[in-house]
């Protein structure tokens, strides 16, 4: 089994309360933006080709993050590539992605000189300088693609007005400055351009297994479609395995985006058809048409799941996700969710993922176990709740008779729930007693969902409990919500 290491935040030396209020508050000077500057500042900046992960920023693609994550230094490195500078930049990150009570790094020009700071704003969405500098710039140069900006966060900062990075989604949030301030406490975020992007910051250190020679791949995407213009659009499309096709482990998926469109495809899942039915209708279209046949409905085993930020997806060596064969639907579906603000008209689409697969199949099944509430009206949550608190148990009774003697092992999760769904936790209980945290996300969001690789492999064996609590938000509903399929429930 694989072996991981934990990422678990170490508490940081706290400095006292007199230095923090005597630590003097600094700009660090990053030239005119029309240069090419290339200034090291402060500590060591990792290679250009040391950054794994990346993403855009804004639906035009004109703020692209890429990063790494340093597990022994606890800390994160930014390389913030910017496209198009008009007068600045905020970047930051809050607890549901607002600009009030953020915690954010600030470029900004007053006409003359160049500043580079980090700030964080109140409850009224006004901006003030941090007394502790913790977003720590290292270099900034200009390039034929626009300016680079490489910083360094600490996971940790003991800095109250600081976000504390921790595992699960990070809200990220940009917004531009169009023309010079001259003070910080002159930037008014209401009247900027501004968005917010969802990533896993730190991903998992672990090593990627060795790939079988025979391995084979096949695409599932989308037929070449027009992007809606609209701001969200779930497009299912359906397709169908060869008839022959036996069984097969898939080993690796991958996300296969048409080049252009990486700022609309947000995330896409290819589900597998229940097995009961012999056929399934074609299908090509929006997911919430009433044009879609209802039996699509039954599409609902996941093979592939992918988000945006989100690099290949790896199985264990020794495990395969089976498909094909007897018992197993030919029948697929590929759910992609489109985010286009900017309501942009005709453009074309054919994501999707690639499935990697091998005919050798390896030593076990990788499957997937289902944990939480079943659907019910009995499971209600009323409305005007801020934080409301549902379980469920897969309890010691069902591990007993669903597991095999030797039991299971998890190895990657992904955590669900629709609109009103604001934090998910599953939990090993055993004897009575809480074992390990299996995933959490303390900032969760129906809109960012993926299958994660889990930092260390659980170990459940018969007589384990799993525990799946999930907190809703139903502040703006005015009627009770009931746990069910549909997207405005739960």
């Amino acid at each position: 089994l694989l072996s991981m290491q934990t990422s678990r935040s170490k508490p940081c030396p706290c400095p006292s309360f007199k230095l923090r209020e005597v630590a003097s508050m600094y700009f660090t000077m990053v030239a005119v933006f029309l240069v090419i500057l290339v200034v090291t500042l402060q500590g060591s900046a990792p290679r250009g080709s040391d950054f794994p992960y990346q993403v855009p920023l804004d639906p035009e693609g004109l703020l692209e993050l890429s990063w790494n994550v340093s597990y022994p230094e606890q800390a994160v490195h930014f390389q913030l590539l910017i496209r198009e500078l008009q007068a600045g930049l905020l970047f930051g990150m809050s607890d549901r992605g607002d600009f009030e009570n953020a915690d954010l790094a600030v470029l900004w020009t007053d006409g003359h000189s160049s500043y580079f700071g980090d700030a964080w704003s109140d409850a009224k969405g006004q901006l003030h300088m941090d007394s502790q500098q913790d977003y720590q710039l290292l270099r900034a140069w200009k390039a034929s693609e626009g300016l680079y900006l490489l910083f360094r966060r600490p996971f940790s900062t003991c800095d109250p007005k600081d976000y504390l990075i921790e595992d699960g989604t990070v809200h990220l949030i940009y917004g531009i400055l169009e023309k010079p301030v001259h003070s910080l406490q002159a930037i008014n975020i209401s009247a900027i351009q501004r968005g917010l992007q969802r990533v896993q910051l730190l991903k998992p250190d672990i090593t990627i297994p060795q790939l079988p020679p025979d391995m084979e791949a096949m695409e599932i995407t989308a037929p070449d479609i027009i992007i809606p213009s609209q701001e969200t659009t779930y497009w299912c499309y359906m397709t169908e395995l060869p008839a022959d096709f036996s069984k097969h482990h898939i080993i690796k998926y991958e996300p296969v985006i048409t080049a252009g469109n990486e700022a609309l495809v947000h995330h896409m899942e290819v589900f597998q058809c229940a097995p009961e039915f012999d056929s399934f209708p074609h299908y090509n279209g929006p997911c919430d048409s009433k044009m879609k046949p209802d039996r699509l409905n039954y599409c609902r085993h996941v093979l592939a799941a992918w988000a945006m930020g989100a690099q290949a997806f790896y199985y264990p060596e020794e495990a395969g996700l089976a498909f094909g064969g007897p018992g197993s639907s030919r029948y697929l579906r590929l759910e992609i969710h489109y985010h286009n603000p900017l309501v942009i008209k005709g453009r074309q689409d054919s994501s999707g993922l690639r499935l990697y697969y091998t005919g050798t199949l390896r030593q076990y099944d990788a499957a997937i176990m289902e944990l939480g509430l079943v659907y019910s009206q009995v499971m209600a949550i009323p409305p005007g709740e801020d934080a409301f608190v549902l379980t469920g148990y897969c309890t010691d009774k069902c591990t007993q008779q669903a597991l095999p003697a030797a039991g299971i092992r998890i190895f990657a999760s992904q955590l669900h729930t629709h609109l009103a769904g604001r934090k998910v936790v599953t939990v090993l209980s055993r004897e009575g007693r809480e074992q390990q945290v299996v995933n959490a996300d303390g900032h969760y969001s129906p809109h960012f969902q993926e299958i994660r690789m889990l930092k260390e492999v659980v170990a459940v064996y018969p007589g384990d409990e799993l525990i799946t609590t999930c907190t809703y938000n139903t502040d703006n509903r005015s009627q009770a919500t009931v746990v069910s399929a549909g997207l405005s429930r739960d």
